[in-house]
């Protein structure tokens, strides 16, 4: 009779296996409904860090026609009108005199600047430089949110199996206390083997409910970053195609296109550009003004009209004023050489990164290999000391400490496998290269120079183009 217990204990453990096995392999084999293609699909169009930097980059494109407005005549329209009583006593022969009219002026007039130090052309260039930064800073920002959203799909992956195998360890926990409570009624183990047995399915049972809330938190972390709940996920593979094939490569690659260098390198742009605008206020303004002006009821006489027109030439040179103007361009000389050292730190900060993400890539196939081989291997303890247990060449503890260090294995197998493929994204958002193009999903893809087209010669109209 024991022996039957024992056989058909066996083989429930060994279907219990089987599920755990099938559970390890979530992050590399299966049919699932959604694929890491549509949720970075989702992320790339519903993420509001992406969209809120879209829309940063359109208020940027607004800079272009605020400074070519300065190439642009300044018209204004005026007009004045008011009552005028006049009244005169004792007028020499006539008596007295009186009079009411109303004295009325419009007018219009233009003031165009012919030249200003540059300033206007600077400020232009200028703009046109901020708007390129604005789009590498918008590019930086989706290959932060893709490799969060990957990170945080490959979280659910991971802590999805993780809790299976605790659940399933939990299982099979019950079913070794059972056991050991059977063998301890007719007298083959002590009462120390089942405490041992109980403690180990109360840590088990804690373990699991650790791990259910790891799973609560990473499908938080993913509906933040996705906009959606996750319903059933399908396996990723490490990227490979994608990636540099030497660590040189990798880093000079990252030094010429990473978003985040190229957005610094635009803003020393801009830095040169204000040391010329701030010299430009050291030099003399030339400028015209057109006026057209009619005046009704002039002098107060009823009916006399007065027409007046004039275009007046004007130079202003504003000879000091008080140091502001010196002071302002030793500033911006300043601002543009910690620029230029911040943009230095940018591409060191970058490179580091990229040796680092290499190298954890690098690594990544050797660990998977390895967790891979440790788990064989603590199949086969397990499936042995199980045998030596029954023949009483085994205690109770040996089997319990024999299918924990299985149960390890296997989760270090899941994370190795989670690490293989976030390792593999890392390396290509440090080399600057992870962006919907690079990865292939099928996703219309935002271009920035729209909206820019819209409203660069734009010079009337408080509506943006979407119709706000």
């Amino acid at each position: 009779m024991d022996r039957v217990v024992k056989s058909t204990a066996a083989q429930a453990w060994l279907q219990r296996t089987a599920i755990v096995a099938l559970s390890v392999a979530l992050l590399s084999s299966g049919a699932r409904a959604e694929t890491i293609g549509g949720a970075l699909a989702k992320a790339y169009l519903n993420n509001p860090d992406v969209n809120q930097q879209r829309a940063a980059v359109r208020a940027q494109d607004e800079n272009i026609p605020k400074a070519n407005a300065g190439y642009l005549p300044t018209v204004t329209a005026q007009g004045t009108a008011g009552h005028l009583h006049e009244e005169e006593d004792n007028i020499p022969g006539s008596g007295s005199f009186k009079s009411d009219s109303n004295p009325r002026t419009v007018g219009v007039a233009a003031t165009e600047t012919l030249w200003n130090g540059d300033r206007t052309g600077n400020s232009v260039r200028q703009a046109e430089s901020g708007v390129l930064g604005a789009r590498e800073q918008l590019r930086n920002t989706e290959q932060n949110v893709l490799l969060s959203a990957v990170s945080y799909y490959m979280d659910v992956l991971r802590d999805t199996a993780i809790l299976d195998l605790d659940r399933n360890n939990v299982e099979v926990l019950q079913e070794q206390l059972r056991q050991t409570q059977d063998r301890f009624n007719v007298g083959e183990v002590t009462r120390t083997d089942v405490a041992q047995a109980e403690a180990s399915l109360a840590g088990a049972r804690a373990t699991a409910l650790g791990a259910q809330t790891q799973l609560q938190i990473s499908l938080a972390n993913y509906r933040k970053e996705i906009g959606d709940d996750p319903k059933s996920l399908s396996p990723v593979a490490p990227l490979a195609r994608q990636l540099p094939k030497a660590l040189p490569q990798a880093i000079a690659i990252s030094q010429v296109e990473h978003p985040a260098i190229v957005a610094m390198l635009h803003g020393v742009d801009s830095s040169a550009l204000q040391v010329k605008i701030a010299e430009g206020a050291l030099y003399p303004t030339v400028g015209v003004t057109g006026q057209l002006e009619k005046q009704y009821d002039y002098n107060g006489i009823r009916g006399q009209q007065l027409y007046t027109a004039s275009v007046v030439g004007q130079v202003s040179w504003t000879i000091w004023d008080g140091g502001l103007s010196y002071a302002s361009t030793r500033q911006a000389k300043e601002q543009l050489g910690q620029q230029e050292l911040q943009t230095d730190l940018q591409r060191d900060t970058v490179r580091a990164a990229v040796v680092a993400a290499w190298g954890m890539n690098e690594n990544s196939t050797g660990v998977l290999r390895a967790a891979r081989a440790q788990v064989q291997a603590a199949e086969v303890a397990l499936a042995g000391v199980r045998e030596e247990a029954k023949v009483g060449q085994r205690t109770t503890l040996d089997v319990l400490n024999q299918q924990q260090t299985l149960l390890n294995a296997r989760v270090q197998l899941v994370t190795a496998q989670h690490d293989s493929v976030v390792n593999s994204y890392s390396l290509l958002s440090a080399v600057g290269r992870l962006s919907i193009a690079t990865l292939g999903v099928a996703v219309p893809e935002y271009d920035p120079r729209v909206h820019f087209d819209q409203v660069k010669n734009k010079l009337w109209g408080v509506r943006t183009p979407d119709g706000k």
